[in-house]
């Protein structure tokens, strides 16, 4: 590990946690704060952050007298606090106002009479909220418009997730649901696997996400974070300099995952089967799903080849035939024909289902399908990397890494096959008093590198 990079300090700026009660008295936790992690994830609703206290006998925050932060404040859930740390190059993530964030829990308490050593971790107030509220209406429209009102608006009474937080949504297709009493996340998530990009929903772009980044909430399509220009680039090599045309160095990688054949196949990945059952017209559908088909064929054939913005050069279609072109996953769904049109009012509403009295609510022949393969496909390819602390870096942000190839050459070539762009999956912020680093894993669906 190359310690003149990875040994860079950032600063804890502000740390400050307040008695749960309004007018209480607040605890400045900066000094005896010995370890921060700070958690994003494209697969999780919240940010989260954990910290390590460590007080001795004598306690260092005035206010509490002879007390340590946990019992003279006391700390019991549900605190509030204000957090500021910034990396080597002053990039901030900042906790306060809006975003501050609560104690959700505390663990590992080491307690004795001259030091206390414990961990506390913090969530965002969305992340509370959304447990004691539910959603109960009916919503019609665009998808995306109403992600943005379940976490916007009273959901029930004053009760909701009230967010003020910046929502980034990507314009998606229609579908008209009720919450059935489900909460705000688990249905924003639920629509997340139903949303494609609008006017797009034939081909392979259908799959978005739903995720919280400290800039705030994002129902994001797949296919629109590929398309967005890589944020940083890195290289990773046996030198301790750095290439002016980069941006930092790869301290430490591993690959947790190349191709998991076996598993791809298990999920449908490749080529896969639903049978579409109508209950109203009393029939039933088939449907194969392939990769190789760039689109319909006959209402019968569809795939995702040509329509899906994938992260590699590579075609996904580069596994051996004999196993990507035959059916290896049976699936079937129950078509909701007749069910929630829309409309003001149950006249509106019958007049709009005697327009096109088959049409369905979802389109579940062409958007489930497609949003199951995409989100196997995304995290195909799995690489775990070190770098120095950048808290300017976001979960679903692409970044560009060059990786060396296997070579007696002592002037080795970067890998044509493993370097290129890359999605930021999970990322940890870690600064501690000697050192800020940031773990990334990365995620693409597959190989080759483009133009850099």
């Amino acid at each position: 590990m190359s310690s003149n990079l990875s040994t860079r300090t950032g600063n804890i700026r502000e740390f400050k946690i307040f008695q749960a009660k309004n007018g209480g008295i607040e605890a400045d936790a900066s000094g005896v704060t010995v370890d921060i992690k700070y958690y994003e994830n494209i697969l999780s609703n919240a940010v989260t952050l954990s910290a390590i206290i460590t007080e001795s006998g004598e306690s260092e925050i005035e206010e509490l007298g002879n007390k340590g932060i946990l019992d003279g404040l006391p700390i019991r859930g549900g605190e509030p606090a204000t957090i500021i740390i910034e990396d080597h190059d002053g990039n901030k993530l900042s906790f306060k106002d809006d975003s501050k964030l609560y104690v959700n829990r505390v663990r590992n308490v080491i307690p004795g009479t001259q030091k206390d050593v414990y961990s506390l971790d913090f969530s965002s107030r969305e992340l509370l909220a959304n447990e004691q509220c539910r959603v109960v209406r009916r919503y019609d429209g665009k998808i995306s418009d109403n992600v943005k009102k379940i976490l916007e608006d009273n959901l029930s009474g004053d009760v909701g997730i009230k967010t003020k937080k910046t929502i980034t949504v990507d314009d998606s297709n229609s579908y008209n649901f009720i919450g059935n009493d489900r909460k705000p996340f688990y249905v924003c998530t639920w629509l997340a696997s139903k949303a494609a990009p609008d006017g797009k929903s034939k081909g392979g772009t259908a799959g978005y996400l739903f995720y919280e980044t400290h800039d705030g909430y994002n129902f994001r399509s797949i296919d629109k974070l590929f398309e967005q220009k890589y944020k940083k680039n890195y290289i990773f090599n046996n030198t301790a300099d750095k290439p002016k045309e980069y941006d930092g160095k790869i301290i430490s990688y591993d690959i947790d995952r190349d191709i998991d054949l076996q598993n791809n196949l298990l999920m449908g990945t490749y080529s896969n089967r639903s049978l579409f059952f109508d209950f109203y017209a009393m029939d039933y559908s088939i449907r194969d799903f392939n990769v190789d088909s760039s689109g319909p064929a006959k209402g019968k054939q569809g795939g995702s080849k040509d329509k899906a913005v994938h992260g590699g050069d590579d075609d996904i279609d580069s596994v051996a035939d004999e196993f990507r072109q035959p059916i290896s996953r049976l699936m079937n769904r129950v078509k909701d024909v007749g069910t929630l049109p829309s409309g003001k009012n149950i006249d509106e509403q019958l007049e709009q289902w005697k327009e096109n009295p088959e049409q369905p609510t979802f389109d579940v022949e062409d958007i489930m399908v497609q949003s199951l393969m995409r989100y196997n496909q995304l995290f195909s390819i799995k690489i775990n990397i070190m770098i120095a602390g950048d808290f300017s870096l976001r979960a679903g942000d692409l970044i560009h890494c060059e990786f060396p190839e296997l070579s007696v050459d002592p002037n080795t070539q970067v890998n044509q096959r493993s370097g290129g762009i890359y999605m930021i999956a999970s990322l940890c912020h870690n600064i501690t008093p000697r050192e800020t680093y940031t773990s990334l894993t990365l995620v693409r669906d597959t190989f080759g590198r483009k133009s850099f």
